[in-house]
């Protein structure tokens, strides 16, 4: 076997397109039905196809990536489903524009058919990015059943989707008011408008009673839709209105004659206790016109303009006509009063256009007999939100679900099934375009123009996606899927309706697990925005850092459901870290020789292992034990923290440090000792550190001579009772205490690290032998030119320089070098820093509270403490007198 040793050079850009491209061509990424193992599947939420992957993919991918690479070291059936989504809104938004950029053409110019064409080059370009963009940073995607949300499959799924629904008397179409976009000139469903505060006016108006001197003093915030008013409101128990209850107003500017109304949705204390109702441009007018069988005027246009029901005021935008009616109201003298208001208003998620309530004919869903078996499979934890604090907002959405506008006046997208006849008015929803009208047998039908809303593809990502409305192998082995890992901000887009497709398609819910994640934001936590202008192009950060350097950053300190900022630092930091790991791996591997390497297995060093092997070893193990527990709860950003902290502190700053005198010794024997565990455990740091940085980890394991095959399909370590050397990991817990408190003293008083200097370890009897062991790491470790061990303190000269550790003193005698006054002051402050402590566990320990609830184990352990620090005050106590009488003499 011959040994070679990494480029000096840490270098991501060497290796990390190689890598890839030798795991997709071994195919590790493919996703094979095999009965042998668990299944294990996650479904990629697929990005839109309208640019770029953002920071916030770059979170998204990472944390799928990680679970879906941990288990397939667990030896489980994975499969990572990868795709795009068409989102038929800002696509076509995104087309239109270039279009009218390139060509100074609208859609309508092009026709529906060269428009799509358009549409589908575009999907081809920036559907093909955006992949590129995923495997720059490793993700271990399926790719060959990658899947796009407008592919054959998935349309044939959303048809049948739409009928089923259709037929089971869940969809229908109906005139209702919906959220209109005028510049997206489409209707929106309710999880499609973003409400933002606004400051805005409430203008007061009077409305004279006909044949009366009287008037309602009505407030609105929109002014202009009192030209499609049809009544006004009073609470049916508000005395102050109940004689103009069944008469006639004369609606102001206007003419037209309205009736007062008693509606209990009308709160007697809010404002005047009288309410404006138009059911053609608000929700809630709408629910009491339905009630009050009320007229509906639709007064705008789709482009939000003023239309023929508006009078005069035909063809001004909505906006002008506002300020246009108001200042007429008020030379009128019906104006009472303007006031200042700050209140919500909808703006569209893709265009941030103000949105108009608006009635219009559209296809709904009706959500109330859906919804109830989504909310049953949360609260059955059938269904486990992570963290479980997003149950409120999941139930908040779906117990107040209004019925679901799925119809997009759009042109990409899936087609409505739906289609009529010009002849007799039938409408008929099939799965094909049927030949002829079912009622009167005409031959000229057309289909609907509308597409659906994005959503509802998405829908049925989960199933879709592996086959359905087939019963293919893959459905019947991945399906229901393990685990979603999306953002807060799209549980109620998506999550919610995964959740009630699934148990209506198919019976199950869609996945076990949903791991929420929150947002990345900018340094200073805002939101990361083009507005803005902060927003942190991934690619960049691969193309300067490398991907791992990128996925550590976003992986560590990463909580579920919390946001996380985004530092440059924080990059740096992981690229060090990476530095770190190569530089400890090109140590072991020159230390590593071919005639060493062939005999190096645990069977011929077991006996020959020393204390430091050991407390590695037995360290090792537990934090394999932990790092299994936090993985299984989604804590991966404590899983991976705890993987740098062994890596770098305990393997690399101790471990390599104390085990390199025997490198360098003749003694085969513990040489050999000593390279297989620096090899073993070099090997487990790879394996459990490769589902966050898998590049990194694969390149350095391929030189690992003890290692066979790939990283990527390792065994995921497991704790194992033959690593459990307890006493020995707190032995040497006791040695580096020491040593750390030896550092500390030689730092304090100034000592080069050159200097030498002898050390003296006063022990109790069961310390002894911890202490006598640990001699080796004394004199490599501590610079110490001897070590004495000895339960005799008489020994130790009285100018000597201490320290204690529990059941230890620690002397230096450094003669000359000691500056006694500074010396009784760090004395001092170890005596106030040890009262400290008395004072928080004798505390603890008096209060009858604590001790009636507090476990008996809990208690032990204080008064454990209690007993560990009075000893170490009494030595503290006793070298303070002894040099304070020195400083006398």
């Amino acid at each position: 076997m011959s040994i070679e040793n990494l480029p000096k050079t840490y270098d991501p850009k060497d290796f990390e397109e190689r890598l890839y491209k030798k795991w997709e061509g071994e195919g590790y990424f493919k996703g094979v039905v095999d009965h042998d193992k668990d299944p294990y599947s996650i479904m990629l939420p697929p990005p839109n196809i309208t640019g770029q992957l953002h920071m916030g993919h770059a979170l998204d991918h990472t944390l799928q990536d990680i679970l879906i690479r941990w288990r397939r070291m667990q030896g489980k059936a994975t499969l990572w489903q990868p795709g795009t989504d068409h989102a038929s809104i800002a696509t076509e938004v995104k087309v239109v524009e270039r279009i009218l950029k390139d060509e100074g053409k609208t859609k309508y110019d092009l026709g529906r058919d060269e428009f799509l064409k358009r549409a589908w080059d575009w999907r081809d370009e920036f559907g093909r990015r955006i992949v590129n963009q995923m495997k720059k940073l490793g993700d271990s995607c399926d790719w060959e059943k990658e899947r796009f949300t407008m592919d054959e499959g998935c349309n044939k799924a959303v048809t049948e989707f739409f009928v089923k629904l259709y037929e089971d008397g869940h969809i229908y179409r109906g005139n209702r008011i919906i959220n209109w976009c005028p510049d997206c000139k489409t209707s929106l469903s309710d999880a499609e408008v973003e409400h933002e505060e606004s400051d805005g006016f409430f203008w007061h108006f009077k409305y004279p009673v006909k044949d009366s001197e009287e008037y309602i003093v009505i407030a609105t915030t929109r002014p202009e839709t009192i030209l499609g008013d049809t009544a006004v409101a009073v609470n049916p128990e508000d005395e102050r209105y109940a004689h103009l209850v069944g008469k006639t107003l004369v609606l102001p500017g206007v003419g037209r004659e309205i009736p007062i109304i008693a509606d209990s949705y009308v709160e007697m204390d809010f404002g005047t206790g009288a309410v404006k109702i138009t059911p053609a441009h608000d929700p809630n007018d709408f629910e009491v016109g339905a009630r009050h069988d009320l007229e509906k005027i639709v007064v705008m246009n789709e482009d939000g303009t003023m239309n023929k029901n508006a009078g005069k005021y035909d063809g001004m935008d909505r906006y002008e006509c506002r300020k246009a009616i108001v200042k007429d109201l008020e030379d009128a003298g019906f104006l009472v009063k303007t006031e200042p208001h700050g209140h919500n208003v909808g703006h569209c998620y893709r265009c941030n256009t103000v949105v108009e309530p608006m009635v219009s004919d559209q296809w709904f869903v009706k959500m109330e007999g859906l919804a109830k078996p989504a909310i049953d499979a949360v609260k059955d934890k059938k269904i486990k939100l992570v963290p479980e604090r997003f149950d409120k907002t999941y139930f908040h959405w779906l117990e107040n679900i209004r019925d679901w506008c799925i119809s997009r006046q759009l042109w990409w997208g899936h087609r409505i099934p739906a289609y009529y006849c010009d002849e007799c008015g039938e409408i008929m929803v099939s799965r094909t375009k049927p030949e002829c009208c079912s009622k009167c047998s005409c031959k000229n039908l057309r289909q609907d123009e509308d597409v659906l809303d994005t959503w509802f593809s998405s829908a049925l990502w989960p199933f879709s996606t592996l086959g359905w409305p087939e019963q293919t192998e893959e459905l019947k082995f991945f399906y229901p899927t393990s685990v979603l890992v999306t953002g807060y901000d799209i549980i109620f887009f998506w999550v919610i309706r995964m959740a009630f497709a699934a148990l209506y398609c198919t019976g199950e819910v869609p996945f076990e697990y949903v791991l929420i994640h929150g947002l990345v934001r900018d340094s200073q936590g805002r939101k990361m925005s083009k507005s803005l202008g902060n927003g942190i192009d991934p690619l960049e950060i691969i193309e300067q850092y490398g991907a791992d350097a990128l996925r550590f950053t976003l992986a560590t300190g990463n909580t579920p459901g919390n946001d996380m900022r985004f530092y440059m630092e924080r990059v740096e930091s992981s690229r060090n870290f990476a530095n770190k790991l190569w530089n400890a791996s090109r140590f072991v591997f020159m230390n590593l020789e071919d005639d060493v390497v062939n005999g190096l297995d645990r069977e011929n060093v077991k006996d020959d292992l020393q204390l430091a092997d050991k407390w590695i070893l037995s360290r090792l193990n537990g934090f394999v034990k932990d790092i299994a527990d936090n993985m299984e709860k989604f804590e991966l950003g404590i899983a991976v923290q705890k993987i740098y902290e062994f890596t770098w502190s305990e393997y690399c700053d101790w471990y390599i440090e104390m085990v390199k005198p025997r490198l360098y010794s003749d003694d085969m024997k513990t040489k050999k000792a000593a390279l297989w565990t620096l090899t073993y455990v070099l090997e487990n740091i790879l394996k459990l550190l490769h589902p966050f940085m898998p590049f990194i980890t694969e390149e350095i394991y391929s030189y690992l001579p003890t290692a066979s095959g790939d990283v990527i399909v390792s065994s995921w370590p497991e704790y194992s009772e033959e690593n459990n050397f307890k006493s020995e990991e707190e032995n040497m817990n006791l040695v580096m205490e020491a040593v750390r408190n030896i550092r500390n003293i030689r730092a304090e008083m100034n000592v080069p690290p050159s200097k030498k200097a002898s050390i003296i370890l006063v022990c109790s009897e069961d310390k002894m032998d911890s202490m006598d062991k640990g001699k080796e790491y004394f004199m490599s470790m501590a610079s110490a030119s001897s070590v004495k061990v000895t339960g005799d303190k008489s020994e130790v000269p009285e100018d000597a320089m201490s320290s204690v550790v529990e059941g230890v003193e620690i002397f230096l005698p450094l003669d000359e070098l000691v500056d006694f006054e500074k010396e009784i002051e760090r004395l001092r402050k170890e005596k106030a820093k040890l009262e400290g402590e008395l004072k928080r566990v004798s505390g603890k320990l008096s209060n009858q509270g604590f001790i009636a609830k507090a476990p008996e184990t809990l208690i032990e352990e204080e008064k454990a403490k209690q007993s560990k620090y009075q000893e170490m005050m009494d030595m503290v106590l006793e070298r303070l007198e002894t040099l304070e009488k020195k400083m006398k003499k």
